[in-house]
């Protein structure tokens, strides 16, 4: 299952960290769509309900639009089918959350935007699953192994890339100019490598008339040989532009033949976190800190935890946006705790 998310990029960003290549073979940077980047929230601790940022064609909001052509867009958590009748999405007696790549054809609320070519790209840092041991359970953060590209203002003595993860970011520039749509140069992302996870999505209407919602569902495999002794189960990811490319483009990969794509992948790496991220009330970058299970004490950083610690902990946080907690309840005072995080202040994290 998939019940917990981060994604900490900035809507600037996140537009930067996925870039894709159309059919042509030109780069693109996927824009917005209207008033949707407002709508995205910065977290380090997303629940279902919360809102995320989904990547798709184009062709969904602008049928004259290439079907190749990506926009983002801030979803719902939780897919509400088109066919729901009740004026409340909220009065829906199952979970959405989630879909098991095995049971997508069985169910209407699934098998209808299947059909439709209504497939999209869940966007994160990473996702927290819960390993049970005797009566506790302890969170991990699974995500992409990572790589620091070195630019010219990187630290060398805080720079994490290494040979042994050695995924990058984004494939080399080719020689062919690549601008984005305002005609600017646009170059490769060097910042954390989003996890892009298979999805489906829906479009609902209150039966009174009213604003259109956009919801979607994490699909499911069975777990990966490395994930399988946390949880059984895993987001269906997409490993490259290729595959990205392939569940998006409904005009050119059918329905049936996407479906491949929906396979365990042994590419994710994880790291066990606090158990202050069970609360999903609390978002702050101790969410994601790496633990030592023995001790409780902070680990010592792997190539992937550094470079994430080193990203949080940017030299550049004018650039970046504020996460802040979706739940209306978080007291004030926490953000500015987060805000001395981001600017690099010097005090050990607080483990639970």
């Amino acid at each position: 299952m998939c019940g917990r998310t981060a994604c900490t990029l900035a809507s600037d960003e996140v537009s930067r960290a996925c870039s894709y290549r159309d059919r042509g073979g030109q780069r693109r940077r996927p824009r917005w769509r209207d008033g949707d980047a407002d709508k995205y929230r910065p977290s380090y601790n997303k629940s279902p309900q919360s809102t995320s940022p989904v990547l798709l064609s184009q062709r969904h909001f602008d049928k004259d639009a290439p079907v190749d052509e990506c926009v983002l867009a801030s979803m719902r958590w939780g897919l509400v089918p088109a066919w729901f009748k009740e004026n409340d999405p909220k009065k829906m007696q199952y979970s959405t959350n989630n879909c098991r790549s095995e049971n997508i054809l069985e169910k209407k609320t699934y098998k209808d935007p299947l059909i439709k070519g209504q497939r999209c790209v869940i966007l994160a840092d990473g996702f927290y699953e819960w390993k049970r041991h005797a009566k506790d359970k302890q969170p991990f953060f699974i995500y992409f192994p990572q790589t620091q590209e070195k630019t010219e203002d990187d630290d060398p003595a805080t720079s994490a890339g290494n040979k042994e993860d050695s995924e990058t970011v984004c494939p080399p520039e080719e020689a062919s100019p690549d601008l984005t749509e305002g005609g600017e140069a646009l170059g490769e992302w060097t910042g954390w490598k989003l996890l892009t996870m298979a999805g489906l999505f829906d479009c609902w209407t209150p039966p009174g008339g009213g604003e259109a919602l956009y919801t979607y569902s994490v699909i499911t495999v069975s777990a990966s040989l490395n994930l399988e002794s946390i949880h059984d189960r895993m987001p269906a990811v997409l490993d490259g532009e290729e595959e990205v490319r392939r569940w998006l483009d409904f005009g050119e990969v059918k329905s049936l033949e996407a479906m491949k794509l929906l396979q365990s992948k042994n590419s994710l790496t994880f790291h066990p976190v606090s158990s202050l991220v069970n609360n999903s009330r609390n978002n702050s970058p101790e969410c994601l800190q790496p633990v030592d299970l023995n001790s409780k004490k902070e680990t010592k950083p792997t190539a992937s935890s550094k470079m994430m610690m080193s990203w949080l902990t940017s030299s550049a946080p004018s650039k970046r946006k504020e996460p802040t907690c979706e739940s209306k309840e978080e007291p004030e005072s926490k953000k500015g705790a987060l805000h001395e995080w981001l600017q690099g202040a010097n005090k050990k994290p607080r483990i639970k």
